[in-house]
């Protein structure tokens, strides 16, 4: 895959992400699933790139994958947007819970999903 590896850091989150968070929209289906990996928001080359993801299980991540009948962002992003709202908007409400239930705050993801990039990078 394109992009640029991702820090000691960046694996961090993503794994506090699918552990604690896990698939955003199973949880906003109303039941948590952690086994999910990262879906990547706004592609994986920028330097901050890492920090804009989203844990999705492999049914909401990439259609044909995972359990029969969930909506995925690839190829569906217009609906599943629709469904669940706007990627970055999604992203706030993960580290909300990152920070409100588990006392978890990355600094780096919040300026990310922010647009202070250059705090990010």
């Amino acid at each position: 895959m394109k992009g640029r590896p991702t820090s000691p850091a960046e694996k961090r989150f993503h794994g506090q992400l699918c552990r604690q968070v896990g698939c955003i929209a199973c949880l906003l289906d109303g039941h948590f699933n952690d086994y999910c990996s990262v879906h990547h928001i706004d592609g994986r080359t920028k330097p901050w790139a890492h920090w804009l993801v989203l844990p999705l299980c492999a049914g909401h991540h990439q259609d044909g994958t995972g359990r029969q009948g969930l909506l995925a962002v690839h190829p569906w992003k217009f609906r599943f947007e629709e469904k669940y709202g706007p990627q970055p908007f999604l992203l706030h409400v993960c580290l909300d819970i990152l920070q409100t239930r588990h006392n978890i705050i990355v600094p780096e993801a919040r300026a990310a999903a922010n647009g202070e990039w250059s705090k990010a990078a």
